[in-house]
């Protein structure tokens, strides 16, 4: 698989957003205080982790399946903890709100690169992974909504 300067390029910048996101959700996985949002961050960085693995292989030559950017579909069952300090859950808003920045941003970015690649098979993939970080936002989003409503912000 060869590709012009210009994909090469952006698939560059992609990883590198990938790698970011493995980094800041493993991170956030050990700041957050409720556990559910716990598990829902590291199940989205083992997502990002194949998304990641999926650019390395077309770096590399090889065209990944689509659908094997990731692994399961990440998951939150709509409860925010009350365990936490009233502080702690503050934090907890702020890293879903950051990490809800951040897929915004990985989404976009996606957006771009799909209209740039002239391989088919490509685009597909970019745009099966875009979907993907599209469920993350949307996971993120209905976290900050509920847990929003309990700290009284909006």
């Amino acid at each position: 698989m060869t590709f012009t300067q210009k994909e090469s390029t952006l698939l560059k910048d992609l990883k590198a957003q990938e790698q970011l996101c493995v980094q800041k959700y493993g991170s956030y996985a050990n700041e957050a205080c409720d556990s559910n949002l716990k598990n829902l961050f590291n199940s989205i960085q083992q997502v990002e982790q194949g998304h990641l693995n999926s650019l390395n292989q077309l770096i590399g030559g090889q065209m990944p399946q689509t659908g094997q950017s990731g692994g399961q579909k990440p998951t939150w069952n709509g409860q925010c903890s009350t365990s936490c300090s009233v502080d702690q859950r503050r934090r907890d808003y702020y890293l879903v709100s950051d990490a809800l920045a951040t897929e915004k941003h990985a989404s976009s970015l996606y957006d771009t690169c799909i209209f740039e690649f002239n391989d088919t098979n490509v685009r597909d993939l970019l745009n099966h992974i875009q979907k993907e970080e599209q469920q993350h936002g949307e996971q993120l989003n209905g976290y900050k909504s509920q847990c929003s409503q309990q700290l009284g912000m909006q």
